[in-house]
């Protein structure tokens, strides 16, 4: 009961967010980089350079410029003179590590108002004398409850998107 909602549900928002946010990046590349290459107005490397450029610029908006700079260090390659000579084999991983501690950050903010309940659900169990109840039986309506009329979804979605944009 503690893995609500399942993983196939929540890998299911993943994917459609990713789809609806990523959809004018993903329109550049079809635009700058596939059709012209497939119309044959480009060659592999030029529409290969035409695709990176909208990918570049989406991922250089979400990461963090000390990300870069520690995938630089590792590399030990200079720092570039702009942001668009810098590799994808740089900007990547850089892109990932920004993203999970934004992940982290989103998910310990979702944590606290239910450690908050499971705190006090468990002090009046225990002043109850009721120490055999399981708090979390207990607790879990409450948190279901506080996300609902919180509209918890239409919050994380909404705050999801809006950092994107």
């Amino acid at each position: 009961l503690q893995q609500e909602p399942p993983n196939q549900i929540l890998l299911g928002i993943a994917l459609f967010l990713t789809i609806f946010i990523m959809s004018p990046t993903i329109s550049a590349v079809y635009n700058n980089a596939y059709k012209p290459f497939n119309e044959g107005n480009l060659s592999l490397e030029q529409a290969y350079d035409a695709a990176q450029k909208p990918i570049k610029a989406f991922m250089l908006k979400q990461t963090r410029q000390k990300d870069i700079a520690l995938f630089l260090r590792i590399a030990k390659q200079p720092n570039p003179q702009n942001e668009q000579q810098l590799g994808l084999n740089i900007l990547v991983p850089a892109f990932i590590i920004s993203e999970l501690k934004t992940a982290f950050e989103i998910g310990f903010l979702l944590y606290i108002p239910f450690v908050i309940i499971d705190i006090v659900v468990s002090s009046v169990l225990m002043s109850m004398g009721m120490m055999m109840l399981p708090p979390v039986m207990i607790s879990l309506p409450f948190k279901l409850l506080l996300f609902v009329l919180a509209d918890g979804w239409n919050l994380v979605v909404l705050s999801l998107v809006k950092s994107f944009h």
